[in-house]
């Protein structure tokens, strides 16, 4: 049994390659971002807010880290669909990413908001800084500096995970590749481009994640240690 690699057949489809990768990046960067901020509220809420808000909180956390990805993925888009909101499947697919790594953002940040010495707070006081000035700068930016990696490992792996949204028809890399294949009948060498050019992402990805670090963490890059 033989079998003939044949990867002319894909050079016409480079710029359909290319299509699914913006894609990609452009519905992780969102998600990154919108995550980001849900997680990071949530996290101060759990940490810091009423016993009715922490249970919301727990409750939203514990439900999306015990159910599948693809789960929540179709209860977004076929949510929206039964409540007569007519979304693109980049839109839902963006949505059902936003609420899966919020969660996962929540608990990281909020293991770092934990690690903030409570020393830290009274020297603050003794400083007369404000409310928000404490959150802001003893709290709330040391806490995601120290968790920065975990984050941004996080961060990777979402943009991983967008693959999934392929099930919804979302044109990110993964559904862009098995277009190809059904029309090139050349599956193996197909998804071994996909999965060479998911390499390449997550590398490139990482090296962003890293440049930004650096730029946000002044003592890191002092230090040397943006990631």
């Amino acid at each position: 049994m033989s079998y003939t690699f044949d990867f002319s057949a894909l050079l016409p489809y480079w710029p359909v390659f290319l299509q699914g990768v913006w894609l990609t990046l452009k519905l992780s960067a969102l998600a990154t971002v919108l995550g980001f901020v849900v997680g990071t509220l949530c996290a101060i809420a759990r940490a810091d807010g009423p016993s009715w808000l922490k249970f919301l909180v727990a409750v939203y956390v514990e439900t999306i880290r015990n159910t599948p990805l693809l789960v929540q993925i179709f209860l977004v888009y076929f949510g929206f669909a039964s409540m007569g909101l007519k979304v693109s499947a980049n839109t839902a697919a963006v949505a059902a990413l936003v609420v899966n790594v919020g969660a996962y953002t929540c608990e990281i940040v909020r293991a770092g908001l934990e690690s903030i010495h409570k020393s830290q707070l009274e020297a603050a006081e003794c400083l007369g800084l404000t409310r928000t000035q404490t959150y802001w700068h003893v709290i709330v930016r040391p806490a995601i500096e120290r968790v920065y990696p975990a984050l941004t490992s996080q961060y990777v792996l979402l943009m991983l995970a967008s693959s999934i949204t392929s099930q919804i028809s979302a044109e990110e890399l993964t559904a862009v590749a098995n277009r190809i294949q059904s029309d090139t009948f050349r599956s193996f060498e197909t998804y071994i481009v996909t999965g060479a050019l998911y390499i390449v992402l997550s590398f490139v990805v990482r090296v962003a994640f890293i440049l930004f670090g650096l730029v946000i963490f002044p003592r890191r890059r002092k230090l040397g240690t943006a990631i």
